[in-house]
């Protein structure tokens, strides 16, 4: 997948594409069937297969001193892409300056001029422009126009009758529910970042830890989760089964919110990798100890209730797939 990060300048190999437009924060079940339509559309039409999102997301902007909720940062959201088999990424810069762009000079300079787009394919529930005047029959009636094809995609829901949502996901993971959100992304939900060094408490007790502090991401409730855990920037990642604990130590007066992973049978070195973490399932609320040996047994029988969790998982993914 090929990554570009202005429509001005797009080569002509990234032009006259089916373009899947939005912010698709999660790259959820929803966001994928808006993306897949697109590529459909790219396969049958001979042309190439694009998506364009925006960084940083609109909602940074516009509410600056929002808390934390981004799902899938930059990196993430790339690697997502790239492994649906998205052929350009197109990465528009956000400011208050593009914000301000008139909806109609959006299609136009971006769609038309940039981009030279063939199809372009949006949710239901787009909007766009200054003022947010932009939708998706504006879309319909200037392609007729400008010279390409639109396409909305109605909403998807799931076997609730809910809608697929970015934000039903957030409020799974904050209400203790990763199970949730995983049916929601079609895949566990994961917090990407470099190993911090700590305290190294964990290694002195039995339990070495990788600590990894959150940017910009949704802060998931706090608690003890049964996980997955991975380097990233190799060819095909490794998955390693493991404990995390999300919270702020609380027996060892902690302030700062970070997740400590425990990997299971891991003896190498990951200060300074990029590590990404599935949360598969929350095991207990995190708590306070009265002292260290109470802390080391608890642990132990998390890794117990994680290695339960973690094979009956395996063992479901496995029959997904007969």
């Amino acid at each position: 997948m090929r990554i570009y990060r202005h429509f001005e300048t797009l080569p002509e190999q990234a032009r006259q594409a089916s373009i899947a437009v939005g912010n698709f924060d999660g790259v959820h079940m929803g966001h994928q069937a808006v993306i897949n339509e697109a590529g459909h559309i790219a396969r049958a039409g001979n042309m190439p297969w694009a998506v364009l999102t925006f960084e940083p997301h609109p909602k940074s902007i516009f509410r600056p001193r929002s808390e934390p909720f981004r799902l899938t940062p930059f990196r993430l959201k790339a690697r997502l892409l790239e492994n649906m088999g998205v052929d350009v990424m197109i990465v528009q810069r956000f400011n208050k300056g593009f914000s301000e762009r008139p909806a109609e000079n959006f299609v136009r300079q971006v769609l038309v001029k940039g981009f030279g787009a063939r199809h372009v394919v949006s949710g239901y529930d787009f909007v766009f422009g200054h003022g947010r005047k932009g939708n998706c029959e504006l879309l319909l009636s200037m392609g007729q126009t400008e010279g390409f094809d639109f396409t909305a995609v109605s909403a998807l829901k799931d076997e609730t009758g809910q809608v697929y949502s970015s934000t039903r996901i957030r409020e799974a993971l904050k209400s203790r529910d990763p199970r949730l959100a995983a049916r929601l992304l079609g895949r566990p939900f994961e917090i990407e970042g470099i190993v911090q060094g700590g305290d190294k408490r964990g290694r002195s007790i039995g339990f070495p830890t990788a600590n990894l502090h959150f940017t910009s991401m949704l802060r998931p409730a706090k608690g003890v989760y049964a996980i997955r855990a991975a380097i990233t920037g190799k060819a095909e990642r490794v998955w390693i089964n493991g404990i995390a604990n999300i919270g702020t130590r609380p027996t060892f007066r902690g302030h700062d919110l970070i997740l400590e992973a425990h990997l299971f049978d891991f003896s190498g070195d990951l200060y300074g990798k990029r590590l990404s973490i599935q949360l598969i399932d929350i095991i207990r609320d995190e708590i306070k100890f009265d002292g260290i040996n109470a802390l080391k047994q608890q642990i132990q029988q998390d890794c117990h209730a994680a290695k339960d969790i973690l094979q009956h998982n395996r063992d479901d993914e496995n029959k997904d797939r007969l």
